[in-house]
């Protein structure tokens, strides 16, 4: 019998220069997770517009980051492959 894996919730979402989303989960943890090879895929090129990246929020039940009513990311995707921060807060992004 498989055991049914979860994942933290996404909280809060910062873009970040370069592509880069800085992602605070529901236990407190956050990932930065680099979006810029997701840009060879057909769905997530429309992200390679700074402004449309820039909107990233996160879902309402916080199970992914969205931009649109077509482009969202899981947070699974996120935990997984995103870099643990090692700091609660992102880094300066200006």
């Amino acid at each position: 019998m498989e055991t049914e894996v979860t994942y933290p919730r996404v909280r809060e979402v910062r873009p970040l220069p370069g592509k880069r989303l800085f992602v605070t989960f529901s236990t407190g943890e956050a990932r930065i997770y680099d979006c810029q090879p997701l840009l060879a895929e057909e769905a997530f090129r429309p992200l390679a517009d700074e402004a449309l990246f820039r909107q990233a929020r996160a879902d309402r039940d916080g199970y992914a980051v969205i931009w649109s009513d077509e482009i969202d990311l899981a947070e699974s995707e996120i935990w997984i492959n995103g870099q643990p921060a090692e700091q609660s807060a992102p880094p300066n992004s200006r």
